[in-house]
């Protein structure tokens, strides 16, 4: 059995310092890059739910409802909203909401988002055609908990992608994604420092496949990608 064990929040100086890392040139394309991706292709819904949800039949379209868990910065929902879609974020850290918050008024775009708990949302059942969850499931305590909150929160038919570090994945990996990254030397050292120990938290493919059958979603598809897996859950 995986022990889980709290991580310190990201409040105060560590979270401004991980908005720095993550708002660098090079990690703003790849978010741009993933918005497109993500919302541009998902999963066809079955019939039932394709008649309870036409939103999510295929291409995502524009004016979905569409949650972030653990946005961070902010800077993924910030493309979402971009992209012409109702976005809500929820974040534990309260630094964390006020610097999304400055990022989505400075780049004149509408995100909501607001400070709360995964595995207690403050939102009503079925409000959301799409969960996103980016580099922040590892840290929860009670993974299953929060995987039947985003499936409690998704309208039928709906789906949530959660996408975050393999925990198979090697010290090469790490390195080669951290060059990608065009960091500063010192950054380098202490990114690539912080993934080695980010892994040792982090699920296997065959970790989220055993959460999703432990919860409300019954099974989920995994990819791997590098240093990355990708998980999408059907609700």
């Amino acid at each position: 059995m995986q022990l889980r064990f709290r991580v310190p929040e990201m409040e105060g100086r560590t979270a401004h310092w991980y908005a720095r890392q993550r708002g660098t040139e090079s990690q703003l394309r790849l978010v741009r890059d993933q918005a497109a991706q993500l919302t541009a292709i998902l999963p066809a819904p079955g019939p039932s739910a394709g008649a309870e949800n036409p939103k999510t039949a295929g291409r995502l379209p524009a004016g979905a409802d569409i949650l972030e868990v653990a946005p961070g910065p902010g800077y993924f929902a910030v493309e979402l909203a971009r992209r012409g879609h109702a976005v809500t974020g929820l974040d534990i850290s309260h630094t964390m909401v006020e610097i999304a918050t400055e990022h989505a008024r400075r780049a004149g775009v509408a995100v909501d988002f607001q400070h709360g708990d995964a595995t207690r949302m403050p939102f009503e059942a079925g409000r959301f055609d799409l969960v996103v969850c980016q580099a922040a499931f590892k840290n929860f305590l009670d993974p299953v908990r929060a995987l039947d909150e985003m499936h409690r929160v998704l309208r039928p038919g709906g789906t949530a992608v959660i996408q975050d570090l393999n925990r198979n994945a090697t010290r090469a990996d790490i390195a080669a994604e951290v060059r990608r990254m065009q960091l500063t030397a010192i950054n380098r050292v202490l990114t690539r420092l912080t993934l080695g120990w980010l892994r040792r938290r982090a699920h296997s493919p065959a970790d989220f496949r055993a959460l999703a059958g432990r919860s409300a979603f019954g099974a989920a598809e995994v990819r791997t990608d590098g240093i990355g897996l990708e998980v999408r859950l059907r609700a």
